[in-house]
């Protein structure tokens, strides 16, 4: 009797542990803003969200440094994000200021758990359109608000309400509708620039003026820098896209000969 070889599973591929570990530490981040807005803490819930942030942009760039790429960890990242920029902004507004509109009713109770809704589908939403045409798209602009940007606006309002005694109870009326709006804005048609040209060499020496004129300000005020900024870059998306649409009106037409 001859001996058989048996024949082995195929044995399932590895992931890159680098990459994934900054993937997971965005995702305890948005997580653990959540945990600590529960317990009212909405400074340390808003700061968690803004490093959520800073690692979700440091997982691609570790991944491509390091020729780490793959597509398990596209689909982590972009679970990661729904975490980070969706669930945890959309429940730490809720527990900051939402969740007081059920002072006044059933019914005004029921807006502010679906303005939260809103907000986390949205970025649901958002997420699962930028992954089926990430392809196709212009990488110089995003189709609507990119959620970590949405988050940013979002966690630096609450940021700077809470440092400057602002209660949640005294804007609960005009948190709803900041909620939808910014929502919407992801799933929006605006295009918003993506920074992803950006020069990451050398660079003209009033871009180093500039990056001081900006950091000086963030660290006197780091919730307000961030409000405005972040603001201005929201309103960024209508303003460009109305204006583009504008000009294209104003050219002239081709005759056809």
């Amino acid at each position: 009797m001859s001996d058989i070889t048996p024949v082995r599973p195929p044995r399932h591929p590895g992931i890159y542990l680098l990459p994934n570990l900054f993937t997971t530490g965005a995702m305890f981040a948005g997580f653990y803003a959540i945990v600590v807005s529960i317990d009212g803490r909405f400074t340390d819930a808003a700061i968690a969200v803004f490093v959520a942030a800073l690692l979700d942009g440091m997982d691609g760039r570790v991944a491509r440094l390091t020729n780490t790429q793959s597509e398990f960890g596209v689909q982590y990242d972009s679970l990661s994000d729904l975490v980070s920029f969706g669930l945890a902004p959309s429940l730490v507004m809720y527990n900051w200021s939402l969740s007081n509109l059920r002072e006044y009713g059933a019914t005004w109770g029921r807006i502010g758990w679906a303005a939260a809704f809103i907000y986390a589908v949205c970025a649901a939403l958002r997420l699962a359109r930028f992954n089926t045409q990430v392809k196709v798209i212009d990488k110089r602009y995003f189709q609507g608000l990119a959620s970590p940007a949405a988050a940013a606006v979002c966690m630096s309002f609450v940021w700077s309400m809470d440092k400057f005694g602002v209660s949640g109870i005294t804007l609960d009326k005009f948190t709803p509708f900041m909620a939808v709006i910014v929502g919407l804005l992801m799933v929006s048609n605006f295009r918003y620039y993506s920074f992803k040209s950006l020069p990451m060499g050398r660079v003209p020496f009033l871009w180093i003026l500039i990056a001081v004129l900006v950091l000086v300000p963030f660290f006197v005020d780091p919730p307000r820098v961030l409000l405005g900024v972040f603001t201005l870059y929201l309103l960024s998306g209508p303003v460009v896209t109305l204006w583009g649409l504008a000009m294209h009106r104003k050219r002239p037409r081709r005759s056809v000969a």
